[in-house]
């Protein structure tokens, strides 16, 4: 079975997204703690967040800055129904990732994604990488082609 590592970097290099995964150490779990071991703002850092579909029991991605609280209501309006929070067993069942290292690419299902709109402002953002250390630094309009998110106002 591939990692979750190895899938990241294929998911990127099969979306033309050239990365560079960073093993930090040190955990990168929380914003704070990933902008901290990566040398940039909390805003810098992607949050990848994966609710879950209170009728339909999908799950949808939403990749936030550090600096931001997903806004539930323009989320479920995005997904078309209301959201809960997705169970972290049934997260890590379903993408392969388990929460502190959920990455916005390479997930083992089609995820619906959309991304905070205010990601767009940085020249560079940083991304969890398949592991609670893993790293990669993207252009964030190539992050976001690349995980075949919509770009939208998610932040409360």
């Amino acid at each position: 079975m591939v990692g979750s590592i190895e899938r990241v970097t294929k998911a990127a290099a099969d979306a033309g997204l050239s990365i560079e995964i960073k093993r930090m150490g040190a955990s990168t779990r929380t914003a704070e703690e990933a902008a901290e071991q990566c040398g940039c703002t909390v805003a810098q850092i992607v949050k990848s967040l994966v609710f879950q579909g209170e009728t339909s029991g999908k799950l949808f991605l939403f990749l936030v800055s550090g600096v931001n609280q997903l806004d539930l209501g323009k989320a479920a309006a995005l997904a078309g129904e209301p959201l809960k929070r997705a169970d972290p067993r049934h997260i890590r069942d379903e993408t392969g990732f388990a929460i502190g290292g959920v990455s916005p690419l390479g997930h083992l299902i089609a995820i619906p994604a959309f991304a905070d709109s205010s990601l767009l402002a940085f020249d560079v953002v940083w991304a969890a990488a398949g592991a609670h250390d893993a790293v990669f630094a993207a252009e964030p309009n190539a992050l976001i082609d690349a995980a075949h998110a919509k770009a939208a106002d998610l932040a409360a």
